[in-house]
């Protein structure tokens, strides 16, 4: 089984910030590297088999780890290997696929984790919907922002 989600920062944590600042000027301008490590800092959680793949202390910023994992369901797609990591960490995640599998493994960590590869795929879609329609919703010029745009394919 797997479990992806992300929260928002509560609203006195400096976290939370990284969201107001978004706010200033227009959103549909953005620069992607402004998006990627600047911007929509949020608490993740990937659990598999009920271990701990991105712990849910971790922050990342939403926008960056959406392309990574735009970029990684594509490549598993094409059943090529794949993948990604952390602006904050020496951490990588890497995804293998084998036939219909995904075999996980950490840079840092000693598991190594098999899930099926449309199960990811679909977690991977759900968590892209996801962090798409809250970055528009809490601000809606952001849907027409050429980097967001590449978060759903």
């Amino acid at each position: 089984m797997i479990h992806l989600s992300f929260s928002l920062p509560d609203p006195g944590s400096p976290w939370r910030k990284t969201w107001e600042g978004a706010k200033q000027g227009d959103p549909a301008g953005l620069a992607e590297v402004d998006l990627r490590y600047k911007y929509f800092g949020v608490n993740v959680e990937m659990l598999v088999d009920n271990v701990d793949v991105i712990s849910k202390r971790r922050f990342v910023t939403l926008v960056d780890l959406a392309l990574a994992l735009s970029h990684v369901k594509r490549r598993i797609s094409s059943g090529e290997d794949a993948a990604f990591g952390f602006t904050e960490s020496e951490e990588v995640i890497h995804l293998h696929r084998d036939s219909d599998l995904i075999v996980l493994t950490s840079s840092k960590q000693l598991w190594r984790l098999t899930v099926e590869h449309e199960e990811l795929a679909s977690v991977f879609s759900s968590f892209l919907r996801e962090a798409h329609s809250r970055l528009t919703s809490e601000i809606p010029g952001l849907a027409i922002n050429p980097v967001i745009q590449k978060i759903l394919p």
